[in-house]
C-alpha cells in the first residue's frame, strides 16, 4: 500500500473548502495527474455520488462513501489492477481551516508485490498534487 497525506492551511471558510474539495470534479484543477473528472452518477456531491476521473491511460470510477458537511469526506475507486481511497477533512481555524487530504493506493492481485515501489513514486504524485492544492485553496502546505 502507498500512503500519502497532506495538510494545507487555507484562508478561505471551512465549508468554502469544503465544497470545493468534496467535488471531485475540481481534482484536474489541482491534480496535475488527473486529465478529467464528472459526475457519472448522480447529480452534486453527496453519499452515492460516482465520478469518472481519467488519469494516464485509464478512468478511475470513485464512489462517494461519506459525506459529513462541511468536515470529512471519503471517496473509493476500485478497479482490477488497483484500489484507491482519499480521505478528505477539513478543520476550521481562526484565520480559515485546515484541509487534511489522505490518499491510500493499493496494488490489487499479484501485483501487489509492487506496492513498496508504488510508494516511491506515490510520493512524488502526491507532492505535485499538494502543491496544485496549495495554490487552489490560496494555501501553505503545513505537512
Amino acid at each position: 500500500m502507498a500512503r500519502y497525506t497532506t495538510t494545507i492551511s487555507s484562508p478561505w471558510s471551512a465549508e468554502k473548502a469544503f465544497d470545493y474539495m468534496a467535488d471531485l470534479r475540481n481534482f484536474a484543477e489541482w491534480d496535475p495527474g488527473v486529465k478529467s473528472s464528472k459526475i457519472s452518477k448522480g447529480t452534486e456531491p453527496g453519499v452515492g455520488t460516482e465520478y469518472d476521473v481519467t488519469v494516464a491511460l485509464t478512468t478511475l470510477t470513485y464512489v462517494t462513501k461519506e459525506f459529513d458537511h462541511p468536515r470529512r469526506t471519503v471517496a473509493e475507486a476500485n478497479s482490477s489492477v488497483l484500489r484507491s481511497y482519499d480521505v478528505i477533512e477539513v478543520t476550521p481555524t481562526s484565520d480559515g481551516c485546515e484541509v487534511l487530504y489522505d490518499a491510500e493506493l493499493t496494488l490489487n492481485g499479484p501485483l501487489g508485490l509492487a506496492d513498496p515501489l508504488l510508494a516511491l513514486v506515490f510520493d512524488r504524485i502526491g507532492d505535485k498534487a499538494a502543491a496544485g492544492m496549495v495554490d487552489a485553496l490560496d494555501g501553505k502546505k503545513l505537512q
